[in-house]
C-alpha cells in the first residue's frame, strides 16, 4: 500500500511506505510537526473515493513519521545532528556538499547519506573530499524507484554508517522540487539548494519545498551577469512563502557563500565547530 501522489505535470504514482515499521513512544525532543495531522491536500475532486484517500494518506504519513522519530532518537543517542539537503536536479547540492567536506571534514566527523534513484555517481564525486563515511541509497533498489527519500530508506542507509563515529549527518535527498519535502526522515533541520537558473517564480509554484526549508542556499550566483534573473523578485516570492527561512547567496563553483553555509551547519549542534576553528 502506498501514498497516491499527483505531480505538477499531471502524472501520478504511489509512494510506498514500510508496512512493518513499529510503533514508538514519545522522545525528549519531538519534531516541531510531531503530533500534528499530516497535510494531505484537497481530495474533494475524487467524488467517490475522496475520504478513503485522505484516510489512507494520513495513515501512511503517520507511519512514515513513526519511523522518522525512531531515526531521530537513534541519531540523538549517538550524538549526531542530521540535516536533510534537498533541491531540484542540477541545482548544485553535490558540488556544495563537496566544498563543505573540504572545508569542515578535517575537524568535523561528517557522514553522508546519498540518495538517488539509481547509480552512485554523486557519491563517487564526494570520495576523498573529507567525509568520515558515505552510504548510498538507490530508491530503485527495492524501494520502487521513488523520487524522494522517506524515513524507511534513510533507516536502511543509516544501518551502513558508523553513527558513534559521526558528529553530523548530511542526507542528500533525491533531486526533486516536490516529494522530498513531504517526508520527514529523522532530520534536525532541512536545507534547500536553489539555482538562479531555475527562475524567480519557483517559490510560488513549489511552495511546499520552499516552506519546508530552514535555510535556502541560492546557488550559482556567479551566473547572474549572464541571466535575466530578478534577485529581488525571487527573494520577495520566497519571503511570501517562507518568511522565516535563512537565505544564503552562494556559488558552490567559486566558493562564495560557502563559509556562511558552513557556519549555518556549525550552528546546528554543539558538536560541530564553527568554520573559524576548522
Amino acid at each position: 500500500m502506498g501514498r497516491f501522489h499527483l505531480h505538477a505535470d499531471g502524472t501520478d504514482h504511489v509512494h510506498e511506505l514500510d508496512p512493518d515499521a513499529g510503533h514508538h513512544q514519545d522522545h525528549d525532543h519531538p519534531h516541531p510537526d510531531a503530533g500534528k495531522t499530516p497535510e494531505v491536500g484537497d481530495h474533494s475532486g475524487y467524488l467517490e473515493t475522496g475520504q478513503t484517500r485522505i484516510t489512507i494518506l494520513e495513515n501512511l504519513l503517520s507511519e512514515n513519521d513513526r519511523v522518522a522519530d525512531d531515526n531521530g532518537r537513534r541519531l540523538a543517542a549517538a550524538g549526531v545532528r542530521a540535516v536533510n539537503l534537498m533541491s531540484s536536479p542540477g541545482a548544485g547540492k553535490t558540488t556544495l556538499l563537496r566544498k563543505t567536506l573540504e572545508r569542515m571534514g578535517d575537524a568535523v566527523r561528517i557522514g553522508v547519506l546519498e540518495g538517488d534513484i539509481a547509480t552512485s555517481l554523486d557519491a563517487d564525486q564526494l570520495q576523498g573530499a573529507g567525509a568520515t563515511a558515505i552510504s548510498v541509497v538507490n530508491t530503485s533498489a527495492g524501494f520502487g524507484g521513488e523520487c524522494h527519500l522517506d524515513a524507511v530508506m534513510v533507516r536502511s542507509g543509516m544501518e551502513r554508517l558508523p553513527l558513534p563515529e559521526l558528529d553530523l549527518l548530511i542526507i542528500e535527498n533525491v533531486g526533486n522540487l516536490v516529494c522530498p519535502a513531504e517526508f520527514r526522515v529523522g532530520e534536525d533541520a532541512r536545507a534547500m539548494v536553489f539555482a538562479v537558473t531555475e527562475g524567480e517564480e519557483k517559490p510560488l509554484k513549489y511552495p511546499v519545498m520552499f516552506r519546508a526549508a530552514d535555510v535556502v542556499v541560492v546557488n550559482k550566483i556567479d551566473l547572474l551577469p549572464h541571466l535575466d534573473f530578478d534577485v529581488d523578485l525571487f527573494l520577495s516570492n520566497l519571503k511570501a512563502v517562507n518568511p522565516r527561512a535563512h537565505i544564503i547567496m552562494a556559488s558552490a563553483r567559486s566558493g562564495e557563500g560557502v563559509e556562511e553555509w558552513c557556519a549555518w551547519l556549525a550552528a546546528q549542534g554543539e558538536l560541530v565547530p564553527a568554520p573559524s576553528q576548522v
